[in-house]
């Protein structure tokens, strides 16, 4: 049985991509009341085109990655003002928009536009490397994502899929419950170590800690520039880091080499 998430209601193919980019790394269940809150805000590409990154920033808060966030803003003014508010279907034409890669633009051709085109996040490649028995490359995967998908069905297998390896075959998996497991070389052959999974192309490991990181640091700044700037001698306190001003220093010139943050007299401000 399926998952009933809010997207899977949709084939909007805005709707669904904030569902996959808020989705990239981040867990089901902050996800769900954020992309509610985002799309009651901004429905279409056209009014996330043109809201201050500070407003979808607020909105964004939990999420992590604002990159991804400015992407998607990035994403929302070309559809806007390229294809008349329209999202292209071709594979060539999604991945030319900004932060698109291989996965978000096959589950915006399969969830959107129900393509019979297989989808590798990292669930399904799990299941995919076990299926399969070795591990795989990033063209097997895709080839053996494609080859499984049932004519005209590519919707619901993939869906299927994708809670297939987030409930059933996960890194410790239950195969006893699982309805593959006649079919899966790995769980056939006694489940042999290594695990073929891992490894295998498109499955994801272990992220670090994010207490303490970088990527907290860098949250702390952007919710506190949005609020009303950062003076530099304050910047190390609003990071968490009082004792460690070279590190503040160092991970705030990254957000300004990558255009989040801009430092005017002595201030951080969000640029633009």
């Amino acid at each position: 049985m399926r998952r009933d998430l809010p997207w899977r209601h949709t084939r909007d193919p805005w709707a669904i991509l904030v569902s996959e980019v808020m989705l990239q790394q981040t867990q089901v269940a902050r996800v769900l009341p954020k992309w509610d809150e985002f799309l009651r805000r901004w429905p279409t590409p056209a009014a996330c085109a043109t809201a201050g990154f500070a407003e979808l920033l607020e909105v964004w808060t939990g999420l992590g990655y604002p990159r991804r966030l400015k992407s998607l803003q990035g994403t929302a003014r070309l559809i806007a003002a390229d294809h008349d508010g329209k999202f292209p279907r071709d594979l060539a034409s999604l991945l030319a928009l900004p932060g698109i890669g291989a996965y978000t633009a096959r589950a915006l051709q399969t969830f959107a536009f129900e393509a019979d085109t297989g989808v590798v996040d990292t669930n399904i490649a799990r299941v995919l490397a076990r299926r399969a028995g070795l591990r795989l490359t990033a063209r097997e995967a895709q080839h053996a994502a494609d080859s499984f998908v049932p004519a005209g069905n590519s919707w619901a297998h993939n869906q299927s899929l994708m809670d297939l390896g987030a409930l059933v075959c996960r890194p410790e998996p239950k195969c006893a419950t699982c309805p593959l497991e006649q079919h899966c070389a790995w769980a056939l052959g006694g489940r042999p170590t290594p695990d073929p999974a891992v490894g295998s192309a498109g499955v994801s490991t272990k992220q670090s800690a994010f207490s303490g990181s970088d990527r907290q640091g860098r949250g702390a700044l952007l919710r506190a520039v949005a609020i009303g700037g950062v003076a530099v001698v304050d910047l190390a306190a609003a990071m968490g880091w009082p004792g460690d001003a070279e590190r503040a220093k160092r991970v705030a010139s990254d957000l300004v080499r990558e255009g989040f943050l801009e430092l005017r007299d002595g201030t951080y401000r969000l640029a633009g």
